[in-house]
């Protein structure tokens, strides 16, 4: 089910919090040949909602009136709010041991003694607050993984297959339609 929060969105100011600078993230990690490759399950629909908002977010369906308990998908202001929570989270390690862009994370060492230190760390941390794992999208002491559209290896950064993959196999534009489909997807990618 997808809810239109357009009117909700331009009520509410624009949260500044600065997302992660991704092309930074993804070079820190050359040279680190043992990670943890993690991603949170669901993402922000992870974190409660202020009881005071709940109601903002109130939507009809057939039974009656409801509204989220748990930050919902389309809320302009979500990302920054899962940022600023993992940025608290793990404020000791981000810059230690770990990098997250929202609900990706990796764990990065260069000795198997100091990664299962590190991945306890993590894990004590997510019990603290609660936050699961998606457990399809983890990889657990690998060389390489995926990371924010990337394949990071231990010799350094590579394009991901699957993406490239998906461009390559796109079928060649016919009709004006597909040109404008095509031109669309090329501006999301730039």
């Amino acid at each position: 089910m997808c809810v239109d929060f357009t009117d909700i969105n331009k009520a509410f100011p624009k949260d500044c919090y600065p997302l992660p600078e991704i092309d930074w993230k993804i070079e820190s990690l050359s040279g680190f040949h043992l990670k943890y490759f993690l991603d949170a399950y669901k993402g922000y629909h992870q974190i409660q909602m202020a009881e005071e908002d709940e109601d903002k977010t109130a939507f009809y369906a057939g039974e009656g009136v409801f509204c989220y308990k748990k930050i919902p998908f389309g809320l302009k202001n979500a990302g920054a709010t899962y940022q600023r929570l993992v940025d608290k989270v793990f404020s000791h390690q981000i810059q230690r041991n770990l990098k997250a862009y929202i609900d990706d994370m990796v764990i990065k060492s260069t000795s198997e003694e100091e990664i299962l230190k590190d991945i306890q760390e993590t894990f004590k941390r997510f019990r603290s607050i609660n936050m699961k794992l998606n457990l399809k999208k983890c990889s657990f002491i690998v060389e390489e993984g995926p990371f924010l559209g990337h394949l990071i290896t231990k010799h350094g950064i590579k394009e991901n297959p699957s993406k490239v993959k998906a461009v390559t196999d796109l079928d060649q534009p016919r009709t004006l339609k597909d040109i404008q489909s095509l031109n669309g997807k090329l501006a999301a990618l730039s």
